[in-house]
């Protein structure tokens, strides 16, 4: 079987338009990738793509996971045994509103690290991760018999820079394994298909929009003339839909002028559908936008309102697309799409609490050092982190402030509850009474989520913590012990529930569940205040009380048969004392 790709895409002789959809394996239970790409393949569509996010699989340097939610050979086989052709973007930054665009929190611990450049430490890093990860895809490929067609070389590199000498060692890298064409993924204008592309490299060059599908092919023209190429035209991401930041309403789009626009691009072209399922930005992975002189972290639930919603539903949105899909498309193959199933699985008790700061020196073991360190430097990639140091003396200190820190910093004198900063009041002073002569100082710090996007996403600006340091009046303080608290499986094993519990801070509480089968079902958040949620030692991901979602979504792969143990982590001083699952999302 032969690929090519002339002035459109041909498999054995016979031309072929590719109509993609984008599933993220690591955004979706492994029990649901079968059912995903049966409704992709039903829907009209005979390819899926995925990202590959660096961080999911290189958590620490040197410390590498392809199982479980990260088994992507696992779910290329499932594309393959649905007979989907295959695209895979394995380049380091992937964007995604995926914390850091996918890039590894640990490159941060360097100094001098320069990302997406020729810095040779992020150069290293890349070439050892393609080593483990690259030979993976290598028995899949279309020229090895298997599914998989073309391989992203950077993405949308040309609305960051411009630099060539690295994205030729990008493509250098891949062929060292690969044999099946590269291309990039830009915007559909001059400027940036100018600086992200290789046409010497004969390296094929797509557009990435969500409508004027006439506009940003005249662009891709343009720049295919300029070089003397002949190519098919491809939209690699139409955004059918967008994601969805905190206190903010939910972001829609029309399903009937969504499917009009994917007829504008299919007239001229091939199509990835960006998303087809969004699915969950289960942990603490999920992106942040950046909106100037402030931060939108994304929220847990990246259903994007794409054509199959977060759990994997069908809607109008794919019905719209799938008629037209036949209509421009006589010879794809549509088919009625499967319905999941969700359940109510009723209230349980809190059986057990117990404050942060009773547990603390259990669960982490502090680093000491004189100044405040970004968690990058403690080893911290993810999570929060308690600055700890101590003030002397009963007084009223009427300056107290912490200089530049991201994102999220609550006060606690003597474990009592001082204030929150947040974008715009992170940085003001505070006036504050010690009423003993030595007293604790806490800082809790929430890393929300570094930027995947933008021109903050250079090092100096995504390491997370305090970073400067903190002052009183207009001296730095000293002596400061860092706990990190990123509730691996491993740390949360260790609360001590039977410690004191003090509502009024950050407390951990714990209920037992017992199910006779694994259920996909929503746990209704409205009544928490502002945290986090582990099922059986997994991290379902982030709620809040000021929404625009205030459930989180809990599939059948975080449960077991039997007994299973939920803890909620609540960081506003709010007591819970009972947990309800439903069967619907809770949405503003």
């Amino acid at each position: 079987m032969k690929f090519e790709i002339k002035e459109e895409f041909y498999i054995d002789g016979q031309e072929v338009k590719i109509i993609s959809g984008a599933v993220h394996y690591f955004r979706i239970p492994p029990t649901h990738w079968e059912h995903t790409l049966y409704n992709l393949k039903a829907m009209g569509c005979n390819c899926v793509e995925t990202y590959v996010p660096w961080n999911l699989h290189e958590p620490q340097k040197g410390q590498f996971n392809f199982s479980g939610i990260a088994d992507l050979t696992k779910f290329i086989e499932l594309a393959e045994k649905l007979g989907l052709f295959i695209i895979v973007r394995p380049s380091p930054y992937i964007c995604a509103e995926w914390d850091f665009g996918g890039l590894p929190a640990w490159l941060l611990a360097a100094d001098e690290m320069r990302i997406r450049s020729q810095h040779p430490a992020y150069l290293q890093a890349v070439s050892d991760y393609y080593a483990r990860l690259l030979p993976k895809l290598v028995p899949y490929q279309f020229t090895q018999g298997g599914n998989l067609l073309m391989v992203q070389v950077e993405n949308e590199y040309g609305s960051y820079g411009e630099d060539k000498h690295y994205l030729k060692f990008l493509v250098d890298e891949l062929r060292k394994y690969l044999d099946v064409p590269l291309f990039t993924s830009d915007g559909g204008w001059k400027e940036v298909l100018d600086a992200g592309t290789l046409p010497e490299e004969g390296i094929l060059a797509t557009a990435n929009f969500g409508s004027d599908a006439d506009e940003n092919f005249k662009w891709l023209k343009s720049y295919q003339e300029k070089n003397q190429l002949v190519e098919p035209y491809m939209c690699m991401e139409f955004w059918d839909g967008w994601f969805n930041s905190w206190q903010k309403p939910i972001i829609k789009r029309d399903p009937v002028e969504t499917a009009e626009e994917v007829r504008k691009v299919l007239e001229k072209g091939s199509i990835n559908f960006y998303m087809f399922q969004g699915g969950t930005n289960f942990g603490f992975y999920n992106g942040c936008s950046d909106a100037g002189d402030t931060n939108e972290p994304q929220i847990t639930s990246y259903d994007y309102d794409a054509p199959l919603t977060e759990w994997g539903a069908p809607t109008e949105k794919y019905f719209a697309i799938q008629k037209v899909i036949k209509e421009e498309v006589p010879a794809a193959v549509i088919a009625e799409p499967v319905y999941p199933k969700v359940s109510s699985l009723g209230t349980y008790p809190v059986q057990e609490s117990a404050g942060l700061f009773s547990v603390l020196d259990e669960i982490s073991c502090p680093v000491l050092n004189d100044y405040t360190l970004p968690m990058e430097k403690i080893g911290q990639n993810y999570g929060y982190t308690v600055y700890r140091s101590q003030l002397l003396e009963k007084r009223v200190i009427p300056k107290l402030k912490v200089v530049d820190a991201l994102d999220r910093v609550q006060f606690f004198i003597n474990q009592a509850f001082v204030a929150t900063q947040y974008q715009e009041s992170l940085g003001e002073n505070l006036t504050v009474e010690l009423t003993q002569e030595t007293n604790e100082l806490s800082l809790l710090v929430e890393n929300m989520g570094r930027n995947n996007y933008g021109p903050k996403l250079v090092a100096d600006s995504q390491r997370k913590g305090i970073r400067s340091g903190v002052m009183e009046d207009i001296h730095y303080l000293s002596d400061w012990r860092h706990y990190a608290l990123d509730f691996s499986a491993e740390q949360l094993a260790k609360i001590d529930f039977s410690k004191s519990a003090d509502e009024a801070t950050p407390s951990f509480y714990k209920v037992s569940i017992d199910l006779a089968e694994p259920k996909d079902t929503f746990l209704d958040c409205c009544k928490f205040g502002k945290g986090v949620v582990f099922v059986n030692g997994q991290n379902i991901g982030r709620y809040w009380q000021e929404g625009p979602v205030k459930s989180l979504y809990v599939p059948d792969y975080f449960w077991k048969k039997g007994h299973n143990e939920l803890i909620v982590f609540e960081t506003e001083g709010v007591l819970i004392e009972e947990v309800t699952f439903v069967d619907t999302p809770i949405v503003e």
